[in-house]
């Protein structure tokens, strides 16, 4: 069985959709504030431009953790 955990940005732009950025693996020690942070940053300096629209606000973040398992089929 593999574990994984990404983390999801989720930010509104300037035409008004939703766009997602996401981690793999994040740090196990990081924080909601942290994450915060890093949206403002990435808000404020407009460090992302998807479809030409500019990101104007976080909207929210959520760690994913998925469980995957692995069969053999070869018989």
């Amino acid at each position: 069985m593999n574990v994984a955990l990404k983390l999801v940005m989720t930010f509104k732009t300037t035409a008004g959709n939703k766009v997602s950025l996401t981690v793999a693996d994040p740090r196990s020690d990081v924080s909601e504030q942290d994450i915060k942070d890093a949206m403002e940053v990435i808000v404020n300096n407009n460090i992302f431009a998807p479809n030409g629209s500019e990101l104007v606000e976080a909207l929210e973040a959520k760690v994913v953790k998925t469980d995957t398992t692995d069969y053999d089929l070869v018989v």
